[in-house]
């Protein structure tokens, strides 16, 4: 570097100062002399003489020395950058600059090496690595990005930072940007790969805990004769352990009909991928006994402790039982998932529960002051029995209860406005939301019927303004239920919600008596649910019939009040008429711009009549209301309409379920229930 580029080399900064420093100083000492000059003259002579050298040795450095020093520091300045990019270029990290279009400028040699050698040309860094494209890179100024990639066979935590171009020198050897580029991505890779492998190693080894219930072991054990009882568990016994053996399992029996389990979680995919076969191997241990035995299975999986999973294991298999049983369910952190259920639960002729809940129940409402009952939203007839009951028993124990009803369907009509025009009944019987909503209050509580999912409710808000919730329901439990409710009544085998109301009803109060009207209701519900006494009946379903029959309920009337009108029988046949068969053993029918009050009803009643079709196993029913499609799904017993249903977001019981699409696209409707068919049927579900 030449003298006179020297010269233009201008310092700044912490150096400048220390530079102008002395010079600073003789200003001082200068003043310092005259003051003192004033004092004493010779000693203010004396003085001056060595300010006078002090000047001179500061001038002479500062004018003389100043292009020596500058030069040694551009020296400096030049090994310091060289020593720095040799540092970068040799770096142990993997380090790369990219243009905002992905174009390598520059990498050092670990960057290169793990990619197998430098970039051919004005290749892009997606073709080695796809996961590096535009699309992740950062965009603004201090901006960064991490994520994981592959190469050759490892895994890298790749870390993306966004650097401004502004303030770099144009003969930088490191950078040579092109000069429209506003910023440039600084990427560096973390070889993850032994440390994802341990990762994944010890949670392959975490434990899954787990819960077998044999759900109808009274039944099963009555069902064979005694000496041979032993032998039957023992056989159950066997094929439990050795299940759970083959995946390096541990069970312990708890009870006799309770088993505790806990797997590794790397055997526990196993376990998915064959979609627990221990309950079809279960039902084949046969020594007499009338009743195959049936389990209901619940796992948990927790990545906080092993004591939530166990947690989840409890509610899983209380879900399972709820659900009917014979069936598997899975709780993790990230939702909860079902195997099995494909066999009907059998009825219980016990009715122990319903006692015990009948008094809980009666419990509960003695200390309320207000009491809400509803059902499900379009209420159907079911419910509306039901929730008379729970107002007649709310009355039986001197309360006042409110049912709350929003919208009157015509089916059900005829059977309101006889409790509308009847003067015994108050004119606050029925409450629309929000009426029940400006009422509700702490003291008050809420009886659910017919529904145990709260956004299917009548008011979903009102159980959030109540802490007291009750849930009586008949169907089939899933992952978004009421878990807040401090009684839950669930039965999956009975016929109806009013079927078991009228079991609760025998025991609220002794000799309750029922108003011919009620029971009439009530009866009704039982009837519609079970398409006149054909479907889901058992010993219970006829006890609940003739005690509310001896209560005075009036067969004819029933009949009378639920005759369809000449526009809603023509709908029905229009409907019919549109079935196609699907897979030669679904029958897929749709109800398109109907103009008759209630087509979700019609649809139902189609889709019964479509199970009288030979070699017909299930039937679907779609109609338009409101601004959404609604399905109505019905089989016998050969096919589990639930879960076809829950795969569309719905739910109810094996033989009668449905589901909602949120739009009256049809044509999109039968397409994803024929694609949901389809992987059902490719997978072993159906």
């Amino acid at each position: 570097m030449s003298d006179k580029q020297n010269e233009k080399v201008q310092l700044k900064g912490q150096l400048r100062l220390y530079m102008q420093l002395p010079a600073v100083m003789a200003v001082l000492l200068a003043a310092l002399n005259v003051w003192i000059y004033c004092m004493d003259r010779r000693a203010g002579l004396l003085m001056l003489v060595f300010v006078t050298i002090y000047i001179f040795m500061v001038g002479y450095l500062y004018f003389y020395s100043n292009s020596i020093i500058m030069k040694d520091l551009v020296e400096f300045a030049a090994q310091y950058g060289i020593v720095q990019n040799t540092l970068l270029k040799e770096l142990s990290i993997p380090y790369a600059i990219l243009l905002d279009d992905g174009k390598a400028v520059w990498m050092n040699d670990q960057f290169e090496a793990v990619l197998g050698g430098r970039l051919k040309g004005d290749a892009y860094i997606s073709k080695y690595i796809p996961e590096l494209n535009r699309s992740v890179f950062p965009k603004h100024e201090g901006e960064s990005t991490s994520l994981e990639v592959y190469c050759s066979d490892r895994e890298y935590q790749a870390e993306l930072r966004c650097v401004s171009v502004h303030g770099f020198s144009e003969t930088e050897k490191l950078l040579q940007l092109p000069e429209e580029k506003e910023y440039f991505v600084a990427v560096y890779l973390r070889d993850v790969t032994e440390l994802n492998k341990y990762i994944r190693e010890n949670e392959q080894q975490r434990l899954v805990a787990g819960l077998i219930y044999i759900d109808n072991y009274d039944e099963v054990i009555n069902s064979v004769e005694e000496v041979r009882q032993s032998l039957l568990m023992a056989l159950v016994d066997r094929k439990i352990n050795q299940y759970i053996a083959k995946v390096d399992g541990i069970v312990k029996k708890m009870e006799n009909d309770k088993y505790f389990i806990v797997i590794k979680k790397q055997y526990f995919k196993q376990l998915e991928e064959d979609k627990f076969s221990l309950l079809e191997d279960v039902k084949s241990v046969n020594i007499g006994n009338g009743i195959p035995a049936t389990l209901s299975i619940g796992l948990g999986l927790s990545s906080e402790a092993y004591a939530q999973s166990y947690n989840y294991a409890r509610v899983a298999i209380d879900l399972a039982l709820a659900r009917g049983g014979d069936q598997a369910v899975i709780k993790d952190c990230s939702g909860i998932t079902y195997y099995g259920g494909k066999r009907e639960q059998t009825s219980k002729n016990t009715r122990v529960k319903a006692r015990v809940k009948a008094e809980a129940l009666r419990e509960f409402i003695t200390v309320k002051d207000k009491i809400f009952v509803m059902g499900h939203r379009l209420t159907d007839v079911d419910a509306f029995g039901a929730a008379l009951g729970i107002y007649r028993a709310s009355a039986a124990l001197e309360k006042k209860a409110h049912i709350v009803i929003n919208e009157i369907s015509a089916s059900l009509r005829p059977l309101y406005e006889c409790y509308e025009k009847d003067p015994f009944y108050p004119d606050d019987l029925f409450l629309t939301s929000a009426e029940a909503i400006a009422m509700a209050d702490e003291n008050s509580m809420v009886v659910v019927v017919d529904t145990n999912r709260p956004q299917m409710t009548e008011c979903e808000e009102l159980l959030k303004k109540t802490k007291t919730i009750v849930v009586l329901d008949h169907h089939r439990q899933s992952s978004d239920n009421i878990d807040n409710a401090l009684l839950s009544y669930i039965e999956p085998y009975a016929s109806s919600a009013c079927e078991m109301v009228s079991e609760v009803l025998q025991y609220i109060v002794d000799d309750i008596k029922i108003p011919k009207l009620e029971a009439s209701s009530l009866y009704a519900g039982i009837m519609i649910d079970t398409n006149n006494f054909v479907n889901r009946t058992g010993v219970r379903t006829f006890e609940a019939a003739a005690f509310l029959r001896r209560c005075g309920a009036d067969i004819t009337l029933v009949r009378k009040m639920f005759r369809d009108d000449m526009e809603s029988y023509r709908a029905k046949a229009e409907i019919i008429s549109s079935a196609e068969v699907y897979h030669e053993k679904f029958a897929i029918a749709v109800g398109r711009h109907m103009t008759i009050e209630s087509p979700t009803i019609i649809g139902a009643q189609a889709a019964n009549e479509l199970l009288d079709i030979n070699a017909i196993k299930a039937s679907f029913v779609l109609t338009e209301y409101n601004g959404r499609i609604y399905i109505s799904a019905r089989s016998i017993d050969e096919v589990n309409v639930q879960i076809i249903m829950e795969r569309l977001g719905g739910g109810g019981h094996m033989n009668a379920s449905g589901a909602q699409f949120d739009h009256t696209d049809m044509e999109a409707a039968v397409v994803s229930l024929k694609q949901v068919l389809d992987e059902m049927i490719e997978g072993g579900d159906i």
